[in-house]
């Protein structure tokens, strides 16, 4: 059995000792994607230092850092090659709930084979997905 077979588990038994996993995101409109991350999506913040603010999530930290390059529009993938994906239980409660925040979208039910995706932008440019996946997902993990 090779490791893509293999549970979780059994797969990190081997591999590289780390603590958690973190994405750093540089921005241009520092001030206002930290107000989107923190007020409109409602991710908790774990720490403030003077050029960055870290946000928790599951399993890790998303960390908003100024001395990137924002849009006014969606970035394309040579802008920047990375979605952030935020999977969910149920994509309408999660639509309706962020609706009340403010949030904006550009599509609020996607579907595919694998499951349905709202899309909306941070106020960088920053393409965001919200996930209702299921077992044909490539980021299903079997309970």
């Amino acid at each position: 059995m090779n490791k893509l077979n293999k549970n979780s588990s059994e797969v990190w038994s081997g591999c590289m000792n780390f603590r958690e996993f973190g994405l750093i995101l540089f921005v241009e409109e520092y001030e206002k994607c930290i107000r989107f991350y923190r007020d409109s999506l409602q991710l908790p913040v774990r720490n403030i230092k003077e050029t960055l603010v870290a946000f928790d999530l599951p399993n890790g930290y998303l960390m908003v850092e100024q001395g990137g390059i924002g849009s006014v529009h969606e970035k394309q993938r040579e802008q920047n090659p990375t979605v952030l994906r935020f999977d969910v239980d149920s994509l309408t409660t999660e639509v309706e709930k962020l609706e009340e925040n403010g949030v904006v979208f550009i599509h609020k039910s996607l579907k595919f084979d694998w499951g349905t995706i709202a899309v909306l932008n941070d106020p960088d440019g920053n393409r965001i997905e919200i996930g209702e996946i299921n077992t044909s997902s490539g980021s299903y993990i079997p309970k």
